[in-house]
């Protein structure tokens, strides 16, 4: 443009000269005139091309700043490439837990006149889960647990001697008094084996908190692969199918087979010790799942079972063994165990019905042995129970309330040493236990995340022992209703709990 403006005002001073000869006399004024507009405009000339001169050095200066700006860029762009990275692999990674604090206030009559009272246990349960995806069809999943009793950091006791001490079938489940975190659950599944709904799954098994369990528990959703009456932490792996039946009203079903070790007998001198490793194997059957309808059955045998497991703390172990007259450890036979639960919810109500059967099969050692009978029990023993419940929900107010009823044969057997109640197990009672509770989703204002929940429980549970040790298959159930069945247990120095009474409140957040 400047360039342009340049060569017409020469242009122009060189036609003057001729212009003047053409018009004749020159005019002197009009030449005067002509000279100062071709001055100022020379000068405008001059300016604007000093103006154009300083803005090419600022678009220069810009264009260098532009080019070193453009390198920091692509420094950052590739640094955020490499972070990127970190994130995606980080992201990976799912974190989320549970906490529970826990008032319990137990009592309880044994069958020869004592009280024994707890006024007020507290207990804090702190649990952190785990996920992550290893390839598109292999994840992880862990969790830990600590589970401790306020102001006490040495082993929880029950003065009934009928709680079991910490081995690896309830440890995570107990309260012992640790702030110790341990791994209670770890495994990993491979899904969708050669393009199949087949899976493999191993580890550390999650088998605690089974259905019916979340409906009293504050879950709507299941926490565990066998049902309730299976409530024991244990490692072992597991082979599933799964299916669609193809009609709405049955939904999905799944078939595992799975297998576990309960006990490891370590190194031992077949001349001296001939105890075999305790195995779990058997069948969980998802017979249908379509909403809140759930229909299930599983079926195992445990294999070698011990008399007493290996305990955490030795001085338990020596006291199991000599000092209680029960010896060394050694393997009492074989026990099966079957049972089913069937759930579904109409309307505000939620109700399921459970029952389960189990026999005893001894070796020479015996189970369910009668020190005065004078002989090994060698008989094939079976139990029985039966387990209901209702809840019923009031959704828009956030409050549910429940109602629960167990009952156990002379010689039923719940394998559930890893069960949340504070001493006894629930569902292994020989007898019945009554239960109402109630929940309340306290208002704490909006999600942030899809794990959150935050509530609290009360619950009341009554038990009514009929027959001596609950959850153990050592000792003959004796009727505590029978005069010469409470002289032997007088004469053994048995003091069992014929009633007890317990009432719990949690405060619990999910996040």
């Amino acid at each position: 443009m400047v360039k342009k403006i340049s060569v017409m005002a020469l242009a122009g001073m060189l036609a003057l000269p001729a212009l003047s000869l053409a018009g004749g006399s020159p005019n002197v004024a009009d030449m005067e005139q002509k000279i100062e507009a071709l001055s100022r405009q020379l000068d405008e000339l001059r300016a604007a091309m000093a103006a154009q001169s300083e803005m090419n050095k600022a678009l220069a200066e810009n264009v260098e700043a532009l080019d070193k700006n453009v390198g920091i860029l692509d420094e950052d762009f590739e640094d955020l490439d490499e972070r990127s990275e970190d994130w995606d692999l980080a992201a990976r990674f799912k974190f989320y837990g549970d906490y529970r604090a826990r008032l319990d206030y137990y009592s309880a009559d044994t069958v020869f006149g004592r009280t024994l009272d707890n006024e007020s246990v507290l207990t804090n349960r702190f649990r952190l889960n785990m996920r992550v995806k290893a390839t598109e069809n292999v994840e992880f999943k862990g969790r830990l647990a600590m589970y401790k009793t306020w102001g006490n950091q040495s082993a929880f006791t029950d003065e009934s001697g009928a709680m079991w001490p910490v081995f690896d079938g309830n440890v995570t489940r107990t309260p012992i008094g640790s702030s110790a975190l341990y791994v209670d659950r770890a495994f990993v599944n491979w899904n969708n084996i050669g393009g199949a709904p087949i899976w493999f799954s191993i580890g550390r098994r999650p088998t605690t908190d089974g259905p019916p369990g979340q409906m009293r528990l504050g879950s709507d959703e299941r926490l565990a692969t066998p049902m309730a009456f299976m409530d024991w932490p244990f490692d072992g792996l597991s082979l599933g199918y799964g299916w669609n039946w193809g009609a709405e009203s049955l939904g999905t079903g799944k078939l595992r087979f799975c297998y576990g070790r309960g006990f490891e007998a370590g190194l031992v001198d077949d001349s001296t010790n001939n105890i075999k490793d305790m195995d779990f194997g058997g069948f969980s059957w998802d017979i249908m799942k379509k909403g809140d309808r759930f229909a299930y059955v599983q079926s195992f045998l445990a294999m070698d079972v011990f008399n007493y497991p290996n305990f955490q703390d030795p001085i338990i172990n020596q006291a199991f063994g000599d000092m209680s007259g029960m010896g060394e450890r050694k393997n009492l036979g074989d026990i099966l165990h079957t049972s089913g639960v069937y759930q579904d919810k109409i309307a505000g109500f939620n109700y399921f019905v459970s029952g389960g059967w189990s026999r005893t099969m001894p070796d020479n050692d015996g189970l369910f042995n009668d020190p005065f009978s004078g002989h090994t029990n060698t008989n094939d023993e079976d139990g029985y129970s039966f387990y209901a419940g209702l809840r019923y929900d009031l959704e828009e107010a956030g409050w549910k309330f429940g109602a629960e009823f167990n009952y156990g044969s002379q010689y039923w057997l719940a394998m559930s040493p890893g069960h949340d109640e504070i001493y006894q197990s629930k569902l292994a009672t020989r007898g019945q236990v009554y239960e109402i509770y109630t929940i309340w989703d306290l208002p704490t204002g909006e999600k942030v995340s899809k794990y959150a929940k935050t509530f609290m429980r009360l619950g009341y549970q009554h038990y009514e022992y009929d027959y001596f040790g609950s959850g153990d298959w050592n000792m003959m159930a004796y009727d505590l209703g029978d005069r010469g069945d409470l002289g032997k247990l007088q004469m053994m120095g048995q003091d069992p709990v014929e009633k007890a009474d317990q009432i719990y409140l949690t405060f619990e957040a999910y996040f």
